[in-house]
């Protein structure tokens, strides 16, 4: 299988209009970026749909492999979301990897509050291709 990238993935992708155009970079050993989610993100009024929150999250580990030069694919996703969260407010998400193997990169991610309060977290598989 050969992946390529035409910028319009639905998390990171700047050529896709209705992308959520996240942007990471490293900090304190984990791959970091901020997102606040809008109304048009929600699920129940004002809070934040959980298959966001899970986009979020996968992102996070799957575009920090990317950055690893390992073209790998998410096999398996675990999310525990941990309390509902409200629109309009900028959540700070980060991937780390846990294990490498052979054809396997085990990562994990978390998103937190402004207050520092973790609201969703993660284990992710990345099978290499």
């Amino acid at each position: 299988m050969k992946l390529s990238d035409e910028g319009m993935c639905f998390a990171c992708g700047p050529n896709n209009p209705i992308g959520l155009k996240l942007t990471f970079a490293f900090e304190d050993g984990k791959y970091v970026t901020r997102f606040t989610p809008r109304r048009e993100h929600q699920g129940y009024t004002g809070i934040t749909h959980g298959g966001i929150l899970s986009t979020l999250l996968d992102e996070a580990m799957a575009k920090l492999v990317y950055t690893m030069n390992q073209r790998a694919i998410t096999a398996e996703l675990k999310i525990r979301l941990k309390k509902p969260v409200p629109t309009g407010e900028e959540l700070v998400v980060s991937g780390w990897v846990v294990a490498e193997a052979r054809r396997l990169i085990e990562c994990a991610a978390e998103a937190r509050d402004t207050s520092g309060e973790i609201v969703a977290e993660a284990t992710g598989k990345m099978v290499k291709v």
